[in-house]
Order: C-alpha cells, then sequence, then structure tokens
C-alpha cells in the first residue's frame, strides 16, 4: 500500500506538471501574467503559489528542509519572472519532491507534523498536494482556454472511448 501511494502521489504531480506546461507553450510572457480581474490569479501567479506550497508540504514538511516560503510574494507578483524560469521551478520542485516522496517510509506517512501551522500526518500531506495542484492546474487549463480560445488537447492520440 505505501508504494501504491507514493507512486500515485509522483504520477498526479507529473500529470499536473504537463498540463501546466501545455499552458506555458501556449501563452505569451504578457498572457502568462495577465489577471482574469483584481481578484483573480495570473497563471505567473499560479506556478510561484504551487511552488512554495509544494515546496513547504513536501520539502520542508515531509522532508525536512528549511521553511523560506513567501507566500505573500506567490499572489502579489505581476510579473519579473519569465516562462522559462517559471517552467524550471516548478520542474525543480516536482523532481525534489518526488524524491523526498520515493524515500518516504511507511512510518513517516503515519507520523504527524507541522506544516503551515496545521498538524497533519503524511498522508494527508500527500493528498492535499495531489489536491491543491490538481485545483490550480484546472485554474490555470482554464485561464489558458480563455484566452487562447483553443482546445490544449490534453488527450491527444488517447482513445478515451467506452470499453466493455
Amino acid at each position: 500500500m505505501l508504494n501504491l501511494l507514493k507512486a500515485t502521489t509522483t504520477h498526479f504531480l507529473g500529470w499536473n506538471l504537463k498540463r501546466i506546461n501545455r499552458c506555458l507553450d501556449e501563452l505569451t510572457e504578457e498572457q502568462v501574467w495577465q489577471r482574469p480581474n483584481e481578484n483573480s490569479l495570473s497563471v505567473g501567479n499560479q506556478v510561484l503559489h504551487l511552488c512554495g506550497n509544494i515546496r513547504q508540504w513536501v520539502l520542508t514538511g515531509m522532508g525536512g528542509a528549511p521553511d523560506v516560503r513567501q507566500r505573500a510574494e506567490e499572489f502579489s507578483a505581476r510579473g519579473g519572472v519569465d516562462k522559462a524560469m517559471l517552467r524550471s521551478m516548478l520542474i525543480t520542485i516536482i523532481q525534489e519532491s518526488a524524491d523526498v516522496i520515493d524515500g518516504l517510509t511507511a512510518g513517516d506517512l503515519l507520523a504527524e507534523r507541522e506544516v503551515q501551522g496545521f498538524r497533519h500526518h503524511g498522508v494527508f500531506i500527500l493528498m492535499h498536494i495531489t489536491e491543491h495542484l490538481s485545483y490550480h492546474t484546472g485554474q490555470v487549463v482554464f485561464w489558458t482556454k480563455a484566452l487562447k480560445d483553443i482546445d490544449l488537447d490534453l488527450y491527444a492520440g488517447l482513445d478515451l472511448g467506452v470499453t466493455s
């Protein structure tokens, strides 16, 4: 069961990374930082936020890395980081997180730890980062489709027909 949980978590980290990268491929530098309105985030903000969140919950919470998160800056940024850097940051965080996850033991998944002022066990943390990443990936995909009026063809080459 331990290996199944770890493999599923890392699968969804990679799955969402591919979708965000697909969106970054389509967007211009200006569009990456364009906000739908003042109460919504740009794709650039979403990527910064995901990097901060995953780092804090996995690398710090599960892996023991120092907590260097600047959460407010993830939301207030209005540019200053280009698409290539955003992509690199997200790839790095996901790779480093997959390494931490791969090294977890059953005891690590049962142990409680404090992250972001909350106390949770490791299983909760893995579920949280998967859900949180998927949620924001959906926002990135939606905003990209709205800006570009395109089908991102996220399932290209796959037969998604119903089989009996």
